[in-house]
């Protein structure tokens, strides 16, 4: 049963998704990865989602570049949260894929985050906080993740401060 199923249209997307697959890993949740594509196998798409509904899954995570319609297929088939990642595209640098994914009809959303691979991780860390709500593991986790995060931009704050000093000395 895994908690998350990440689905991508193409084996090139896997480039930028494995690392929201690190991220997921990271937090300890069980993810299931595969290849669908919502033009090219639409039916293989249909059934991922419906074994997906009935496994216990929490949340889809729809990769895919240029039409970029996996995620709101998958949107359209499931109650399940989607979250869309915009692949990076040869002709418009993913811009394509953004809109495509981003702009979903009213009453069938995909929770859409950036292009390419910073996108693959917030779609893992936003998976991760939609799980969070029922697991407290997973939620405290991902508070001392993000403690975690403060301390780095302290860390940075100070490497400058010291810069600073040592450029005025």
């Amino acid at each position: 049963m895994p908690d998350i199923l990440m689905v991508m249209g193409s084996e090139s997307d896997f480039g930028s998704m494995a690392a929201g697959v690190e991220v997921l890993e990271e937090f300890g949740v069980d993810v299931k990865v595969r290849v669908a594509s919502a033009h090219r196998t639409p039916a293989r798409v249909e059934a991922l989602v419906k074994e997906a509904e009935s496994d216990g899954t929490q949340v889809i995570i729809a990769a895919a570049g240029m039409a970029a319609h996996l995620a709101g297929v998958v949107a359209g088939k499931t109650i399940l949260p989607v979250i869309g990642v915009p692949m990076e595209s040869p002709h418009l640098s993913g811009l394509d894929s953004l809109y495509s994914t981003v702009m979903m009809p009213p009453g069938i959303p995909v929770a859409t985050v950036g292009i390419g691979k910073p996108g693959a991780k917030n779609a893992a860390y936003l998976a991760v906080a939609i799980m969070a709500l029922k697991d407290d593991d997973i939620r405290n986790r991902m508070v001392d993740y993000r403690a975690g995060l403060g301390e780095k931009v302290d860390a940075m704050n100070e490497s400058v401060q010291r810069k600073l000093r040592e450029r005025d000395a």
